[in-house]
């Protein structure tokens, strides 16, 4: 399927000095051939990301929208946001930093037309991050495959289509939001192809491994049940150690007529099946807050200005 009209979403960070070529590489790529819209989503930039974003908007009024979010939501909240003001029949989305070239587009459309697929994702060859931040990456995608159970193939340059887009808004009172699981809720029709990275072409990503972190745990929290299947499994473990070491004093003491010893390993069992409590009341917490979050119904973004 052709789509009459192609959105472009691209959440922007700190990228001013590229906003510019990526419209102009986009519009050379598909002029001519794909009707398109870009829509920047300005995540709360420093950098003056959203000025030149509205002199992309003054030169291209038909073919460019930007929006300004109150504040830094993250990627996957302003792609959210982004969704919401799509119109295409399908819709692209794409980092900011070039990293992605626009044309690779042109693969996705093709892929997407002949395979039928909901979803197209592109896949690197090799990928242009340093060392650090591609393990990082690869632990993540590496994680979510055992955890919580997709195939762990994903990236942000991806093609969808629009219904499947419409099912993602739904999700805009979730607490966390991870787009590429929740487009495996909704369809199972998926198709890879291989595309270009190229290096970041200026300014330093906003991803850390700190941040890469927490995404990670926060992926598990929201959308396993991990964390408490391991307290059940930890605590069964622990008690049946426990009623062993406990029949071995027994037996010791009634049989053997040896009283056990050891002010060092009372202190040590002690403190450790505290810690172990405290571990898992603090997990048990971590989904209390997720709970609340969800039920306080707070917005994943909050938009300041619309061009």
């Amino acid at each position: 399927m052709i789509p009459a009209l192609l959105s472009i979403i691209v959440p922007v960070f700190n990228s001013s000095a590229m906003l510019e070529e990526l419209h102009t590489s986009i519009q050379n790529t598909l002029e001519g051939k794909q009707k398109f819209e870009l829509i920047l989503i300005d995540d709360g930039s420093k950098d003056g990301s959203w000025k030149k974003i509205e002199e992309l908007k003054n030169k291209f009024p038909l073919t460019i929208k930007g929006i300004r979010l109150s504040k830094n939501f993250g990627q996957q909240n302003a792609l959210l946001c982004g969704f919401s003001f799509a119109k295409g029949d399908a819709i692209l989305t794409m980092d900011d930093d070039l990293q992605h070239p626009p044309s690779e587009i042109e693969k996705l459309l093709q892929a997407f037309e002949e395979s039928g697929a909901d979803v197209v994702y592109g896949i690197y060859n090799t990928k242009k991050h340093s060392k650090i931040r591609n393990a990082g990456t690869s632990v993540l995608k590496n994680g979510t495959k055992v955890f919580v159970g997709d195939n762990g193939i994903g990236s942000s340059f991806r093609l969808m289509k629009k219904n499947i887009v419409d099912q993602i808004i739904l999700h805009k009172h979730q607490a966390h939001v991870f787009i590429d699981e929740i487009l495996h809720w909704y369809t199972e029709k998926f198709a890879y192809v291989k595309v270009e990275h190229h290096q970041r072409k200026s300014g330093k990503s906003g991803f850390t491994i700190f941040k890469l972190i927490i995404m990670y745990f926060d992926i598990v929290i929201n959308y396993t049940a991990l964390p408490l299947k391991l307290m059940t499994w930890i605590g069964l473990i622990s008690s049946l150690a426990t009623f062993g070491l406990g029949m071995r004093f027994i037996i010791r003491k009634f049989f053997l007529h040896l009283a056990p010893e050891g002010f060092t390993a009372i202190i040590v069992t002690v403190l450790f099946s505290t810690s172990l409590l405290m571990f898992c009341m603090g997990i048990i917490g971590q989904y209390l807050y997720k709970i609340y979050h969800l039920q306080s119904r707070r917005p994943p973004y909050s938009i300041d200005t619309i061009l």
